[in-house]
């Protein structure tokens, strides 16, 4: 799933492919907006993104799909 948050004072967003569930990261998000100093979240890799709370101005989370590569008929 693809996960695009949004930074205060910076040009360009932040796009991280993840592989935990939408929950997790709604999880994620609203614990850091409930008080704590930073949001963590794991990329499909297994690197860490840490971004601090206060300057985080949205999270857009994609869906569970996985997208279809190619030509075809449906």
């Amino acid at each position: 799933m693809d996960i695009t948050i949004g930074v205060q004072h910076l040009a360009r967003e932040l796009v991280v492919e993840s592989d935990q569930t939408s929950e997790e990261v709604a999880g994620a998000v609203q614990a850091a907006l409930d008080g704590k100093p930073f949001l963590e979240l794991r990329d499909s890799r297994g690197r860490r993104l840490i971004v601090p709370t206060r300057s985080i101005g949205y999270v857009e989370i994609g869906s569970e799909e996985t997208r279809r590569v190619g030509f075809g008929s449906l």
